[in-house]
């Protein structure tokens, strides 16, 4: 892979329209995460940051506390119909 000039990076980030620019901006954090050298660590630890994913989905608002209820519902309209 070609390391490529930090200015022409500005350069092509600085004529992309504002939405995309905080799209590469949001990414940089999440790399930044991924390979921080403190990222062996939370591995053996066994956590893991999902906070990435909050937001990237719909559903409904309480799911977290009636997961039980949605998943039986969906589970009988999916098969009770035999």
């Amino acid at each position: 892979m070609t390391m490529v000039n930090l200015e022409t990076i500005q350069k092509d980030i600085a004529s992309l329209p504002l939405d995309a620019q905080q799209t590469i901006i949001e990414l940089v954090d999440i790399l930044k995460k991924r390979y921080s050298p403190n990222q062996q660590e939370i591995k053996e630890q066994g956590t893991q940051d999902w906070s990435d994913f909050i937001g990237c989905i719909e559903a409904e608002p309480d799911l977290s506390q009636n997961y039980k209820t949605y998943l039986t519902s969906e589970l009988n309209q999916k098969y009770d119909h035999c």
